[in-house]
């Protein structure tokens, strides 16, 4: 059988309109192809959250309250 390639030019409202049209199983279904526990977190990423934890700890007094900061933001 021979293979078939298929490239469709659609931006992300278009695809955001067909995912609106799935069935709750299926949008759960894509969920877990997307966000699988396979996805390679990049160590560039986790060196910078490792580096915000330390930091946070080191210096408690610099982090901000999240109520305070969403109040703001609202």
């Amino acid at each position: 059988m021979d293979a078939a390639k298929i490239n469709i030019q659609v931006n992300f409202q278009q695809i955001v309109e067909a995912i609106k049209q799935l069935t709750p199983k299926e949008k759960l279904k894509l969920n877990e192809l997307l966000w699988n526990e396979d996805t390679p977190i990049p160590i560039e990423h986790q060196q910078l959250v490792m580096d915000r934890v330390k930091n946070a700890n080191e210096n408690p007094e610099s982090m901000l309250d999240w109520d305070e900061v969403s109040g703001k933001l609202a």
